[in-house]
């Protein structure tokens, strides 16, 4: 079996002239760690298929924490038929007359699937007791039927890996400045990060009595220190290999046949397709291609 450990990346850890002056790891040797790695998580996702395993991994922190930087750089080379995003919008009328873990049950994987939740049914026990969008009694729910509902569903195969991006005070407003400024990124910005910060304490006892009931022996929160993005990414991808003993089921180079033509078939001239205009290059005149 074959797994990252921290021991693959003593030698970057130690020496000094990969980082620069402000601590961060020097780009260039970030971006050949994160390729690195990434050819990891593809042997993963070949061995995830192969054996029919099912793995779920939560994502949570703060706002502005880099959960989806993480989760974009883990499925930038992967196939989303294996490995699928679950970013789920508030509940609907009816969801919310349901079982509150029914509507997370749904997105659950399969076998041979792994699936990342991009905040999960941890919202009861942090945004909706901060801001008040459940009843106490919900949330002392909540807190008793977590652990028992995550027993469950590992009892029934599922491999769950708990994340929590911790950011500073500092950071975090640093990150929501820069997102207002920058008209690509103000989309992220929402009402609820504003009272993200007006709330910073409330959020940070939430969390704080989440971990309490939630961090188990056997379903364990694993915290990333998420200050310096690249260094989360590294982090959290290298630690998340190394909860699953995989070998390296890549297959092998294919061979192609020869295309097959047929002499006696005439196609429409290409002219009367509607092609998209040629802003950029030329439109092709040859019959050549479909």
């Amino acid at each position: 079996m074959h797994f990252i450990a921290e021991a693959d990346f003593f030698h970057i850890k130690m020496s000094d002239k990969n980082y620069d002056e402000k601590g961060r790891l020097k780009k260039d040797i970030y971006e050949n760690e994160l390729f690195r790695l990434q050819q990891e998580l593809l042997k993963l996702q070949y061995w995830i298929k192969e054996k029919g395993l099912k793995v779920c991994v939560i994502f949570e922190g703060r706002d502005a924490a880099g959960k989806g930087g993480v989760i974009k750089r883990i499925t930038e080379m992967l196939n989303p038929r294996t490995v699928r995003v679950v970013a789920l919008q508030k509940p609907t009328e009816k969801e919310k007359s349901e079982w509150y873990f029914q509507r997370y049950v749904k997105q659950l994987p399969t076998a041979g699937e792994m699936v990342l939740f991009d905040r999960s049914w941890y919202n009861r026990a942090g945004v909706e007791k901060v801001m008040g969008f459940c009843t106490e009694e919900e949330y002392q729910e909540f807190l008793k039927s977590c652990p028992i509902f995550e027993e469950m569903i590992m009892r029934s195969g599922v491999i769950l890996i708990k994340y929590w991006f911790s950011i500073s005070d500092k950071e975090q407003k640093k990150r929501f400045i820069a997102r207002n400024e920058d008209p690509m990124k103000r989309w992220k910005l929402s009402p609820m990060d504003v009272q993200a910060r007006v709330k910073w304490a409330d959020y940070s006892k939430a969390k704080d009595n989440m971990f309490r009931y939630t961090d188990t022996e056997k379903s364990p929160w694993y915290v990333v220190n998420a200050d310096i993005k690249r260094h989360a990414r590294l982090n959290c991808i290298s630690h998340l290999l190394s909860q699953i003993e995989y070998e390296d089921l890549t297959p092998d180079p294919i061979e192609f046949p020869k295309i097959t033509k047929a002499p006696e078939y005439k196609r429409p001239p290409i002219e009367d397709q509607n092609w998209v205009p040629s802003i950029y290059g030329e439109n092709p005149v040859d019959d050549e291609r479909s």
